[in-house]
């Protein structure tokens, strides 16, 4: 899922093409749309039933919204025939806004999402497309600076090479956000946006479809990044990120090269670090030159030296008994795709393995256990009345919550690497 700036993603998120960040692919069951969907007929002189009722009314106010809207549309430059086109048959669905509205209790660990992410079969099938695509995706790579590898990780992740760009049509997912309201002004925007897509002809009504959030094509993009950033490589004067690849890899290219990264440096590699090592400072706030931190004792898996990069910090996504990254500027730039530290690891091991690269070499610590949202909640409310301040208590691991157990990590002596663990809370209460 693509940032939306991968928020995108993280949504990444930033939500990249996430926002990130940041949204997972969801089909839908479909809805009859409101100009077909009928009442139930209601018994002879009395009034229907109230469930009924109430569904006429909300397509009623589902239809108001809509008129609203192409108003609104009309104004901003969109011509009848593309209005005509998107809505004369848009449905509200309800799927959406279950989708939207859920918020999982239980999470994934870094190495359970890995796994998958970074399947013998995913990287099987991105090897045998790039060497399908070489000469094609090769002359981009020249144009843009950023590795083939690179792109066909973010192909494999967001749509495991094309073969799932998801179902839902964009017009009717974002118009069912819009009309729902919690997040009104975003999806106006980007249904506005996918509204000036269809206008210039670049994709069909009936072929624009995504995910339940709005991105769209074979690697997510959110309609505002689609016309910011897709790209025609193959000349036939449509920007098709759902049925070309040489548009999909190119628009992709294009999103990163312009959001930051930095040709001929890699997004970071896994290091080991030196015993004594302040495990507080693995923070993304914590940056300075690879040859700083090659001063104080990090080396790389291969003791070789590490590589000329600026900006650098040290991640540590499994607490302090996992593997180690050092990570630069084109980490970040990943981020800004898909807000979402596992989502940016996870394509940089991706494209590091589609390279022949290792894999990773510390194990990870699997007898960690994820905590619940309601363990999460209940460690920061814990922490806050102990005087170790995790900001407002919301179930989400966030900066503020990573110096709160930083903070109370110190006091016990433990290292200080900000990773919320059962152990810590069970101490806590």
């Amino acid at each position: 899922m693509q940032t939306i700036s991968r928020f995108s993603a993280s949504a990444r998120c930033w939500l990249g093409p996430t926002l990130l960040a940041i949204f997972a692919l969801a089909g839908c069951a479909s809805t009859p749309s409101v100009e077909t969907r009928a009442a139930a007929p209601s018994m002879a002189g009395s009034r229907p039933p109230p469930a009924v009722s109430g569904e006429v009314e909300h397509d009623q106010k589902f239809a108001r919204w809509v008129a609203e809207f192409r108003t609104f549309a009309r104004a901003a430059g969109i011509d009848e025939t593309t209005l005509q086109r998107a809505f004369d048959n848009v449905r509200f669905i309800p799927r959406v806004i279950e989708l939207d509205r859920a918020q999982p209790e239980f999470t994934r660990t870094v190495w359970d999402y890995l796994d998958g992410a970074l399947s013998a079969q995913r990287i099987a099938r991105g090897q045998d497309k790039l060497l399908q695509l070489r000469p094609e995706v090769d002359a981009i790579v020249a144009r843009y600076g950023v590795p083939t590898e690179v792109l066909a990780a973010i192909w494999g992740m967001e749509s495991n090479y094309g073969s799932n760009v998801g179902d839902i049509p964009t017009i009717d997912a974002l118009a069912t956000l819009g009309f729902e309201g919690r997040r009104e002004d975003w999806a106006r925007g980007q249904l506005l946006a996918a509204l000036k897509i269809l206008q210039n002809r670049d994709i069909d009504r009936a072929q624009m479809i995504g995910s339940w959030a709005g991105a769209m094509g074979q690697t997510q993009f959110l309609p505002s990044n689609f016309l910011a950033y897709a790209v025609d490589a193959d000349g036939d004067g449509r920007r098709d990120i759902w049925g070309s690849v040489a548009d999909v890899m190119a628009s992709t290219a294009n999103f990163l090269a312009r959001s930051g990264w930095q040709a001929g440096q890699p997004w970071g590699l896994e290091v080991r670090l030196p015993p004594g090592f302040d495990y507080a400072r693995a923070d993304a706030d914590v940056r300075q030159p690879a040859s700083a931190w090659a001063s104080e004792g990090v080396q790389a898996m291969d003791g070789a030296p590490l590589p000329a990069m600026d900006g650098t910090s040290i991640l540590l996504p499994a607490s302090a008994r996992g593997p180690a990254f050092l990570v630069g500027p084109n980490f970040r730039t990943i981020l800004r795709y898909n807000n979402s530290t596992s989502y940016a690891l996870a394509v940089g091991l991706l494209a590091q393995k589609l390279a022949g690269g290792p894999s990773v070499q510390t194990p990870w610590p699997r007898d960690l256990q994820a905590l619940t949202r309601s363990q999460l909640l209940a460690l920061q409310t814990a922490l806050n009345a102990r005087g170790f301040d995790s900001g407002t208590p919301d179930g989400t691991m966030g900066p503020a919550t990573r110096r709160g157990v930083r903070q109370y990590q110190r006091s016990l002596g433990l290292p200080a690497d900000g990773y919320p663990t059962l152990d810590l809370l069970q101490r806590l209460q």
